[in-house]
């Protein structure tokens, strides 16, 4: 079983260590955390994703950036760094989650190829729908990333009948995940991480949809 976790006001009652001992017991298999924001909260990090054995966490929101402010994400990129660098000192990976943001552009460069250019601790794991929300293509961000791509996650993307993005499940969408995946294979990608912010009714019928989708039209048998 696969199972990325994320962290929310809920889990935090449950301590660390029994949460690891009910999930292990399950035969679970972690390979990413979803982190704090906060950078004083790396040893925290270190804490739950070490009980976990997840070999990666990963920043999921630039919560207070001002993206057409270059001191505001100069200042984000030094933090990711130092982070990254204290991370890999014990042994993790620190993952950049994009959003729809980060595809704004600065002197002519979007803020995530400043991201990456800035961090070279930094692994990417980009998110297929604010990749193609943000205006760019999953297939030239997995490209871009070769060799620092150890995650993604496979999350669709369709125009509903008001004409508003919304999130779907894997192959009911627009994405073309056969060319996504091939690249991000071809990038070394490890992990695909299915993800579904909104489901429109219960999550796991949704999670059965797309992996019906991605054994019948992605895995080789």
């Amino acid at each position: 079983m696969l199972l990325s976790l994320a962290r929310g006001e809920r889990d935090r009652d449950i301590p660390n260590r029994r949460g690891a001992e009910l999930l292990f017991s399950r035969a679970t298999e972690f390979v990413s955390g979803i982190g704090p924001n906060a950078e004083e909260e790396l040893l925290l990090i270190l804490d739950g994703e070490g009980l976990l054995r997840c070999q990666y966490t990963a920043y999921p929101f630039p919560a207070g950036v001002d993206f057409v402010n270059a001191a505001s994400v100069e200042s984000l990129i030094s933090g990711l760094e130092g982070s990254a660098a204290f991370l890999a000192s014990h042994g993790m990976v620190l993952c950049y989650h994009n959003n729809r943001q980060e595809f704004g552009k600065l002197q002519g460069q979007t803020i995530l190829e400043r991201i990456y250019d800035g961090v070279p601790h930094l692994q990417g794991e980009p998110d297929t729908y604010w990749v193609q929300y943000g205006g760019s293509d999953p297939v030239e961000w997995c490209e871009c990333l070769a060799g620092r791509l150890p995650l993604i996650h496979l999350k669709d993307f369709v125009i509903n009948q008001e004409n508003r993005p919304v999130f779907c499940e894997v192959g009911s969408g627009n994405l073309d995940f056969p060319r996504i995946v091939q690249a991000a294979e071809a990038a070394g990608c490890q992990w695909f991480i299915v993800e579904q912010d909104k489901t429109p009714g219960d999550p796991m019928d949704s999670l059965a949809e797309s992996f019906r989708y991605l054994a019948e039209n992605i895995c080789e048998s």
